[in-house]
């Protein structure tokens, strides 16, 4: 009995070693971004035709890119509004996602079929393909492109709420809850809220990685955010054609893709289920 207790104190060490890993890289990223616009004032558009494709050094810690545009500021820019709009995107998903599973769980019936029926209509297509529709309809439009990811990810919110919340509103405590005359409010935060909650903050990290992949990859095809605006997969296509000439230019924006998203990947898998 003693062995069994020690193997279940044991066991979590490892998840909370890959979440607390995850939110250091995470935190250093967010560091960076805020920082760099504070003790390197240099603007992200201001070309410099002298220093083009420049390695790092002092006048440019991180190089230059094809137009001489510092590499240093516009990484920084790059990360700010990936992760301003990956944050943006999982709370408007969040939201509706969340109260219309508690709905269709609780009400049921017509309710729940009709909210299940919507939601599999929006299945009915790729995620990354409806996201390049709407993109590609409102070219350069931050609101579009934000509130197209947000569209394909309240749906994981939805289902996994509806059925988590299926159970709970089921067990004899919600009964006893109701017999007693509390309400709905007092149901949601006193027994669905606890048993949601670690369970969608897995969800939302692993949606902040699906978005900055996704607007990395509209970056990347020429259909996201315009020029000169920073973005990371849009400094991609950008510098690709200058890959022989820069390889650590261009390897830069695809290291800052990789660490966002596997820092994200390791909170959400250090989450307990």
């Amino acid at each position: 009995m003693n062995l069994d207790i020690a193997i279940d104190d044991a066991a979590p060490q490892p998840r909370a070693t890959s979440r607390l890993i995850g939110v250091a890289i995470l935190a250093s990223l967010i560091a960076f971004a805020v920082c760099v616009p504070l003790f390197w004032g240099v603007d992200i558009a201001r070309q410099d035709y002298n220093a083009i494709l420049s390695v790092p050094a002092g006048a440019h810690p991180l190089g230059t890119d094809h137009l001489g545009r510092d590499m240093l500021a516009r990484l920084a820019a790059a990360v700010r509004l990936s992760l301003g709009l990956a944050l943006v995107s999982v709370a408007t998903a969040a939201i509706p996602g969340v109260l219309l599973g508690i709905l269709a769980a609780w009400k049921g019936g017509m309710t729940d079929k009709c909210l299940g029926l919507l939601a599999e209509m929006f299945l009915a297509l790729p995620g990354l393909l409806l996201v390049l529709l709407i993109v590609a309809i409102h070219p350069g439009s931050f609101l579009a492109l934000y509130g197209a990811v947000a569209l394909v990810l309240w749906i994981e919110y939805f289902r996994m709420t509806r059925a988590l919340s299926r159970t709970v509103l089921a067990s004899p405590a919600v009964a006893a809850s109701r017999l007693l005359g509390f309400g709905p409010l007092y149901i949601i935060r006193r027994h669905l809220w606890p048993e949601l909650a670690s369970v969608l903050m897995t969800i939302a990290a692993f949606g902040a990685a699906s978005a900055i992949m996704a607007i990395a990859a509209l970056g990347f095809v020429s259909v996201g955010v315009r020029p000169p605006t920073a973005e990371l997969g849009l400094m991609i296509t950008e510098l690709l054609p200058y890959f022989a000439e820069a390889p650590v230019i261009i390897a830069l924006p695809i290291l800052v893709i990789f660490l966002i998203v596997l820092s994200l990947m390791l909170i959400a898998g250090g989450r307990k289920p």
